[in-house]
């Protein structure tokens, strides 16, 4: 089964990778072209060692900044918040781990750690339970086109398998996939009819994925998808999304040993009787 499938949706409009490359050369190959960089007021020294900085520039342009991914959780928590879903949230200070703290009446202290897309470390590893989390979630925000959906998520959790099977301490409940680019004719969404409008934006439910507890079964570790957690309904809700229909839109990871090897399962839902599903 292909990585994509770990998600029910995919990019539209994504350049394919022969054009990256293409463009890729072509910038490198600028280096040689001494009179056109002449005509810039620029050397090719100059040129070769400013490279690497002015890409960093342009991605930190591109991308969406932390001060971006902030605004689009906390309107969706303030959306919460005036639903009653939650009785109060607590906003990061800037510098500190972007950790937003949730409180639930009667439910306890959800802890959501917002990272970017999943495929680097920062995203999938650097990370701390607090203390005071009743459960803990990583909130990709990933506005990257490189790859679909379904592949940024199974490149994050092959390196959460690496973390939970590891002796660092901290259970992470689950994982979730969503930012202000779901729902966009970039990343079309099946979910749409369950959309809600945030800040002007229609936005639909995100892609909840319940991660394994440390104990294993007989089946591995969540494998058939039977653990269940809180804050998936309770987000759910928010987009209309019934108790009784909670499970099928909630998605789960899960770890099996067979045959001497760690094997992985991603299952994403998006509705009665939708899913899907990539196996490694």
């Amino acid at each position: 089964m292909s990585p994509e499938e770990a998600t029910p949706c995919r990019h539209a409009g994504a350049p394919p990778p022969e054009i990256v490359d293409k463009v890729s050369r072509l910038i490198n190959e600028l280096a040689g072209e001494a009179d056109y960089l002449s005509r810039r007021g620029l050397t090719e020294a100059e040129f070769r060692s400013a490279l690497p900085m002015a890409i960093e520039a342009i991605r930190g342009r591109v991308s969406a900044n932390n001060v971006e991914r902030r605004e689009f959780l906390k309107g969706l928590f303030e959306a919460m918040l005036n639903k009653g879903l939650i009785g109060a949230f607590t906003t990061p200070v800037a510098g500190e781990e972007t950790v937003y703290r949730l409180s639930i009446e009667g439910r306890g202290e959800i802890a959501v750690i917002q990272k970017g897309c999943p495929d680097g470390h920062h995203s999938s590893v650097a990370w701390e339970v607090p203390k005071w989390a009743d459960e803990t979630y990583l909130w990709w925000l990933c506005s990257s086109m490189r790859y679909h959906p379904g592949e940024h998520v199974t490149k994050g959790v092959t390196r959460l398998r690496k973390r939970f099977f590891s002796e660092r301490p901290g259970r992470l409940d689950g994982v979730i996939f969503h930012n202000e680019l779901c729902g966009t004719p970039h990343r079309i969404c099946p979910k749409m009819s369950n959309s809600i409008d945030i800040g002007g934006q229609s936005v639909p439910p995100p892609c909840v994925y319940v991660m394994p507890d440390d104990d294993e079964t007989e089946d591995g570790w969540n494998w058939k998808g039977h653990q269940v957690r809180v804050f998936p309904e309770l987000l759910l809700s928010l987009f209309g999304i019934t108790a009784e229909k909670a499970a099928t839109f909630t998605g789960h990871i899960g770890f099996q040993q067979r045959a001497g090897a760690v094997k992985t399962i991603v299952t994403g839902r998006f509705g009665p009787f939708r899913s899907t599903t990539y196996r490694s």
